[in-house]
């Protein structure tokens, strides 16, 4: 059986609405869908593992994620599974298990931005697979059911051409397929410290030619990906300064944000990076973060 497409959910308006997301891409992978709720549970003298409060929280989160799925989605068969915490070791073994993982990031207004938690940092920061945070109006505000819905929004592709890294951009190119959307690559380019560049390396042009250079190796990176999926209507953003801004301007009309993590040699150097810690809180719209070596 191929791995699921997981949602974790408690009950919040977030997570109902990863849930959706979550059902939505089953379809449009075609893998099945399980629903996970996590909970931290204290043994009572006599052994019982959970609180009845306990058991009945769990029961009420899981029916909620079901009628919005029921609602959304009803041709969506799924499972549903209740595992122990701490909600973080708990959702990340769940991860492990997934296609891809699906959490609620609590919305803030204005610039603000997402008040993301931290259990979902922990498992953004950790896992080894790709966990998409979703917004509560994530999945009705910006996606659509399926490719033959009209007012696709873009899919953001954060591509890093100091980095290049395939996983990230082949599940942004995924995702443009599988919605119908076309796909928006969107690099920021620095301008160069004077020592920090070899022989031949961009940083050594001038800087008229700095951003037709820039230019030229994104298009040279994305021609493979473009033949692979012919569908995919591709542009290519490229601009000065720091990724982050121009990325969550991307983000305020896209379906989906797909930027990359670095995979840390070890549990105490996992982290997010800059960029993907930016967009996760700021972004208007579902944010993918895809783990790399």
């Amino acid at each position: 059986m191929p791995p699921p497409v997981i949602a974790g959910v408690d009950g919040s308006a977030e997570s109902l609405a990863a849930a959706e997301w979550a059902a939505r891409e089953s379809l449009r992978r075609k893998r099945p869908l399980r629903l996970v709720h996590a909970w931290s549970w204290h043994p009572r003298q006599d052994g019982e593992p959970a609180t009845a409060a306990q058991r009945l929280a769990a029961r009420r989160a899981l029916r909620q994620a079901e009628e919005r799925i029921g609602r959304v989605c009803p041709q969506v068969c799924f499972e549903e599974e209740q595992v122990e915490g701490p909600a973080t070791a708990a959702l990340l073994r769940a991860a492990a298990q997934a296609d891809v993982l699906a959490l609620g990031s609590r919305g803030l207004s204005g610039f603000t931005g997402f008040l993301v938690g931290s259990v979902a940092l922990g498992v953004v920061a950790r896992a080894a697979r790709p966990v998409v945070l979703v917004p509560a109006a994530g999945a009705d505000g910006y996606d659509t059911a399926g490719p033959e819905e009209t007012g696709r929004r873009d899919v953001v592709l954060g591509l890093d051409l100091a980095d290049p890294c395939e996983e990230v951009i082949e599940f942004a190119f995924e995702a443009a397929q599988g919605r119908g959307s076309r796909l928006r690559a969107v690099h920021a380019w620095q301008q160069p410290v004077p020592f920090g560049f070899g022989p031949g390396e961009i940083g050594l042009i001038g800087e008229p030619r700095r951003a037709d250079e820039w230019r030229d190796f994104m298009s040279a990176v994305l021609h493979t990906w473009r033949d692979k999926y012919p569908g995919v209507d591709v542009v290519e953003t490229l601009t000065e300064g720091r990724p982050a801004a121009p990325l969550i301007r991307a983000a305020s009309a896209a379906s989906l944000l797909v930027v990359g993590r670095r995979i840390a040699q070890g549990p105490a150097l996992a982290r997010t990076g800059p960029v993907a810690h930016a967009v996760i809180h700021h972004a208007g719209c579902p944010v993918a973060v895809v783990p790399h070596e």
